[in-house]
Parts: structure tokens; C-alpha cells; sequence
């Protein structure tokens, strides 16, 4: 880096060459010079960070985006949920044809959940809505919103953020006209996992609300 003492070295500074005043002038923009550089410096680190934690948390969105996208509706996906039980089940709760209709919205039970999140994830918005349309037809009918979580956390937590998801679909709900008379919460916690696995694959589908019909 070329400074304020070789610039006095070649313009004759040490043979006091230079009137004091514009040698004055120089030290002082060579100090100001270096408080621009750490200024810059410092910026650069922090913007640096931010853009490693952006990319972290933009890497994790688009695992999960992966995983629900790379799902099918047999195997209860992400994406629409999985489907109530056979038609004898389907019969056996005097549920109507609707609920055998993999295209109907109301066949699909299950509303999965982003880890740690009670958040109900737009994709299934269509399918609390359909159910909140049928109770509100049917105020004869009740529900139980099992909440569950994946193995991850404390067990106490675990039965806390199932209660929250299933606590979300409730509230949706009882927006949409349900009434609360119908709906009864259970959580579950990490107790009853529909999956047994170690990873990713089981954990996103153990992270869920099941909305489990009462009999006629």
C-alpha cells in the first residue's frame, strides 16, 4: 500500500520541501484513509454472515420443499395428505362418497406439519376447509384433531407442539363456521409415530394432525 511517509520520501518532504500545512493536510487524510478501510472491512464480515445465514435458511426451505414435492398421495405426502381407511371403514363411520374420492379434498385425513411449526402449510388449507364444510353441514358429526410431533425434543415439548397443531386446525375451523362443540383436541406428542425411521422421511410424516371421525 502506498503511504503518506513515502509520498513525503519522493516529493522531498524530509528535506522540508513541503510546506507544513499540506503535510498536516496529508496525515490527516491518511488517517481518514484508514478508519475508511475498517470501515469497509468490518462491513464486508458482517454482510458476509448474513448472506452464509440466508443461504442456511434458504438451503433448509428448499429441503423441505423437496421432500414434500417428491412425495406421493399413496404414502401419505406432504402434498395432500393421506387418505382415510379402506370403504368399509369409510362405511362403517357413515361417511359419504365423497371421503372415497382420492380427488375430493375430504379424502384426505392428515395435515402435515414443517418441523416445529404449528403453522398449516397452504397446500392443505383446501383440505381443512373441505372438513370444516362437511361439520358445518353436519352438526351432528364430531371430530378429533390428534396432534403429533417427531421424535426430536423433549417429550413434554413434543406433546406441547402437538397440541398446538392440532389447537391451529381447530381455530381454522371454528373461523369457517365450525362449531367448537364438535371438535374435540388430543395430542399425542412423539408417542404414536406413523413412522419408525431415523430421518427425514419418517420425521415429515410423523409431524402431523389426524382428523379422526366419531361413529353415526
Amino acid at each position: 500500500m502506498v503511504t503518506i511517509e513515502l509520498v513525503f520520501y519522493y516529493l522531498g518532504a524530509k528535506e522540508n520541501r513541503i510546506p507544513l500545512f499540506i503535510i498536516s493536510f496529508l496525515m490527516g487524510f491518511q488517517m481518514s484513509l484508514n478508519k475508511i478501510i475498517l470501515f469497509c472491512v468490518v462491513c464486508t464480515s458482517i454482510l458476509s454472515g448474513c448472506s452464509s445465514t440466508e443461504e442456511k435458511k434458504q438451503g433448509l426451505l428448499n429441503g423441505a420443499d423437496a421432500d414434500a414435492s417428491t412425495s406421493g398421495y399413496s404414502d401419505g405426502s406432504l402434498l395432500g395428505g393421506e387418505e382415510f381407511g379402506d370403504n368399509a371403514n369409510v362405511d362403517a363411520l357413515g361417511l359419504g362418497p365423497e371421503f372415497r374420492d382420492p380427488n375430493n379434498p375430504l379424502s384426505k385425513g392428515i395435515i402435515y406439519f414443517r418441523y416445529d411449526s404449528s403453522q398449516i402449510k397452504p397446500e392443505f388449507v383446501e383440505v381443512v376447509a373441505a372438513h370444516s364444510e362437511y361439520l358445518k353441514n353436519h352438526p351432528s358429526r364430531n371430530v378429533i384433531l390428534e396432534g403429533h410431533a417427531d421424535e426430536r425434543g423433549s417429550r413434554e415439548y413434543n406433546i406441547a407442539l402437538g397440541e398446538q397443531r392440532a389447537k391451529s386446525i381447530a381455530r381454522m375451523m371454528k373461523i369457517q363456521g365450525v362449531n367448537s362443540r364438535q371438535l374435540e383436541i388430543v395430542s399425542y406428542g412423539e408417542e404414536k409415530p406413523a413412522s419408525d425411521g431415523m430421518d427425514e422421511t419418517a420425521w415429515q410424516l410423523n409431524r402431523r394432525v389426524e382428523v379422526v371421525y366419531q361413529g353415526k
